[in-house]
């Protein structure tokens, strides 16, 4: 569409139905015109190589699959394909007199704080919902379409296939939104992990596993209203929305983890599990969570190269699709992670909490922090401030809740962050004597900050007052004077250059010499 057809379809004048106001977002391949009870929905005319909407013969074409196949999970959502219509004096109508130059899907409008990424940034998901949706989605696999032809897709050649693909069209973004080393390490894992787990995937075609799947499910195409409403699946190419079952359930989850949900995340698998029977999800759900996350990085990505995009708007998808890129390195990261304990260790405000955030998110680990375990001993909420609480017996009982924590993790071979000061030597043994005692490995992660950064990072969290940490620049000087210094003979400690990002910080971690979660060169 050219910008005057944009500027006609802002105008309520060429809307059949009354409305107030109109405006427009955009992705990367569509053009969305919001009115007050609908959205129409115009595709652009590009062509991404893995979709083609160059011809307005494509674009007819491909609206009418999207009313089609998501009339499967939202009947009542998709309404009808319109024609955009161009009268001789060039005025453009929906559904008017004239040249038809445009198709679009026509919608109800669904409440944009009812979508569930929203409700996941004001922690408004419940379980029950979790629970609710893996039923849903269990019934549409269950129902879905599969024979012959759609297995093909399930093959271990399509699988290498999507991936080379993948990996190829992020080339051009290497430097930008991946780095060349994570893309390297990425691609490396990949392949060596479809060579040693064949016999799997073609188990999973066998089975019947291949079907015909949403190919989009993450929260922002979820809506949870009145009821439960999934929309806007793939429809512009079947090699995408043919696969396993298991790649939509990953794609879910994925997105549930990269919003800081794990829980939720391994909630939704379980609970999917228990109603489909699918008891060989597990083995293939890391290749298939790591192409989701691959396949978010790079459709952010490209806004950056549209110029319908503007600098803030291609500055904020960098961001996501840099997020998006460091979920998948962790995947291929935790596949090699043995049981491990990881403790902070150092004064306030030298960054620890962001590395052990930064690195719980990207490992897939439990994160257990002294700020917010300390305020939930005392029934507090995590901002409130004002109450003495730093005395020895609170540090005692402190310390004593997050070893109950971490004891319960390891022993459940599971790994953890603790995140705390651990300024004494005598709490740091304790927690490796725990890790000796579970069979796991010890590190402790020391950042190192000069003393104007510390200051500058705690004044601004001050300021904020959002953190659940209650250090000022006087508690970090109480606590720098009264540090003692890990030794060798505590075991593995990472000396850490804290005036770098968190994701530098966890790059730092990762690579150094000697500990068992590496990078590969």
């Amino acid at each position: 569409m050219n910008a005057h057809q944009i500027e006609q379809l802002l105008s309520s004048a060429a809307y059949p139905d009354p409305t107030s106001r109109v405006f427009m977002q955009q992705t990367h391949i569509s053009l969305l015109f919001f009115t007050d009870e609908h959205v129409y929905k115009v595709k652009k005319p590009v062509n991404l190589g893995f979709l083609d909407f160059s011809t307005l013969e494509q674009r007819r074409f491909y609206c009418r699959e999207e009313l089609r196949l998501n009339r499967r999970l939202a009947p009542d959502i998709y309404l009808d394909v319109v024609e955009l219509c161009e009268d001789a004096a060039g005025c453009l109508r929906i559904n008017g007199s004239g040249t038809v130059v445009e198709y679009a899907v026509k919608m109800l409008r669904m409440p944009e704080e009812r979508i569930m990424a929203r409700l996941l940034e004001k922690n408004a998901v419940t379980p029950a919902q979790i629970e609710q949706l893996a039923t849903l989605v269990a019934r549409f696999h269950k129902e879905a379409d599969t024979d012959e032809r759609i297995a093909a897709f399930g093959s271990l050649e399509a699988i290498r296939e999507n991936w080379e693909e993948n990996l190829r069209q992020t080339g051009v973004f290497v430097g930008r939104t991946i780095t060349e080393k994570d893309h390297r390490l990425i691609a490396r894992w990949v392949y060596t992990s479809l060579k040693a787990e064949q016999e799997l995937f073609e188990a999973r075609v066998r089975d019947g596993f291949i079907r015909d799947c949403d190919g989009d499910l993450h929260t922002e195409n979820i809506c949870l209203d009145s009821s439960i409403h999934i929309f806007d699946c793939i429809e512009f190419n079947e090699r995408f929305r043919f696969s396993d079952t298991a790649a939509d359930v990953a794609f879910l989850a994925m997105d549930l983890e990269n919003h800081g949900r794990r829980d939720l995340a391994e909630l939704f698998v379980d609970s999917y599990q228990q109603h489909s029977g699918d008891a060989g999800l597990g083995p293939v759900l890391p290749l298939y969570l790591a192409n989701r996350a691959f396949i978010r990085g790079k459709v952010e990505s490209l806004r950056l190269d549209d110029p319908l995009f503007s600098d803030d708007e291609k500055l904020a998808a960098t961001a996501r699709a840099r997020r998006f890129f460091r979920l998948v390195r962790g995947y291929a990261l935790r596949q090699n992670l043995p049981c491990t304990l990881f403790m902070t260790c150092g004064p306030s405000g030298c960054g620890k909490s962001a590395l052990a955030s930064e690195l719980a998110f990207q490992l897939g680990i439990d994160h257990v922090s002294s700020d917010v375990e300390r305020k939930l001993l005392a029934g507090l909420s995590l901002t409130e401030r004002g109450a003495d609480i730093y005395g020895t017996m609170w540090n005692r009982a402190t310390y004593a809740r997050l070893a109950e924590l971490a004891a319960a993790a390891l022993h459940a071979g599971k790994s953890i962050v603790v995140d705390a000061t651990f300024i004494r030597r005598a709490d740091r043994e304790q927690f490796c004597r725990l890790a000796k005692a579970a069979s796991s490995s010890c590190v402790i992660l020391c950042p190192e900050c000069p003393d104007d950064l510390v200051r500058q990072r705690i004044e601004t969290r001050c300021r904020d007052g959002n953190n659940a940490s209650d250090g000022t620049v006087a508690v970090y000087l109480r606590q720098k004077a009264a540090f003692e210094m890990p030794v060798p003979e505590e075991g593995m400690a990472l000396f850490l250059d804290a005036t770098n990002t968190p994701f530098d910080l966890v790059d730092q971690v990762v690579a150094a010499p000697g500990v068992l979660v590496k990078m590969e060169e």
